[in-house]
């Protein structure tokens, strides 16, 4: 598994051992995990000596990094009061409705995950979701329906 000890301490070698280093670290675990496991985190604070405790907060802290499990689709709907004045609930209730799950939630085929998160620099173009790490902006709920029909398409394309 990537975030075995070796794979850490390589991690450690590539961007040093002080504080700085943290969040480079579990960066990288993340984009090579899409999830920062605990053991990963045990494994990161014994190469950076820091507490456990200080690797768990700062992972949870940031809300690009996981540290549960999610879908293979992560969709981050902005929560900005602009993005609300342009229509973020309409679009968050139409995800909800196609998905069938609410926000928080994993649909059970386990391909998408629901979370709302803070400014996603599209104010200008609200309202404004990203899945995993492509933006969409100008949201309208019908606009959001071809979205997730374009993801479900592709996945039953490529399970062929």
């Amino acid at each position: 598994m990537p975030h075995s000890v070796d794979y850490i301490k390589r991690l450690a070698d590539r961007h040093g051992r002080s504080l700085e280093s943290l969040l480079p670290i579990l960066e990288n675990v993340y984009e090579d995990n899409h999830i920062i496991p605990e053991d990963a985190m045990v494994e990161i604070a014994r190469e950076l000596d820091v507490s456990a405790a200080k690797v768990y907060g700062t992972a949870t802290f940031y809300s690009f990094l996981e540290t549960e499990k999610c879908g293979k689709y992560v969709i981050r709907v902005c929560k900005t009061i602009t993005c609300m004045m342009h229509g973020k609930n309409q679009v968050i209730k139409e995800l909800e409705e196609l998905l069938k799950i609410k926000l928080g939630e994993t649909t059970p085929d386990g391909l998408f995950t629901l979370k709302e998160t803070n400014c996603l620099g599209q104010c200008h173009k609200g309202p404004a979701m990203l899945i995993n790490d492509v933006p969409y902006t100008e949201l309208t709920p019908g606009k959001v329906r071809d979205i997730i029909n374009e993801y479900r398409l592709n996945e039953q394309k490529s399970a062929s």
